[in-house]
């Protein structure tokens, strides 16, 4: 099964599902925002699984930094693209598997969909 996590490596919530998975002997891929960045498309899509709620993580202070203009497009069909610009304002992480998508760690459902 391909396994692929996106999020940023220095986040606490990414290490410990990292962590999680290696415990577990689960192979996967790491995607780093901030090296490789995120693509419109493929947060569309997650949106689309998700919903957009779920995606973007309105707690942090990259999202209560955005302008008024950004926080609307983020309400509707620019939310894809101010989430790519700004990738600290996705829930992290978001992992991708053969069954769908995981959005943020949480044991319980990391273990019924990968376990």
């Amino acid at each position: 099964m391909s396994i692929t996590i996106y999020g940023i490596p220095n986040c606490d919530t990414v290490k410990k599902a990292r962590n999680w998975l290696d415990s577990k002997g689960i192979a996967y891929t790491f995607h780093d925002y901030k090296k490789q960045g995120a693509d419109p498309l493929m947060i569309a899509d997650w949106i689309a699984v998700a919903g957009l709620d779920k995606v973007v993580n309105k707690s942090g202070t990259t999202y209560r930094k955005l302008d008024d203009a950004q926080k609307v497009a983020l309400g509707g069909a620019g939310a894809a693209a101010v989430l790519a610009e700004h990738t600290s304002v996705i829930k992290r992480p978001i992992l991708e598997h053969k069954g769908g998508v995981l959005v943020g760690f949480k044991e319980v459902d990391w273990e019924c969909a990968l376990g």
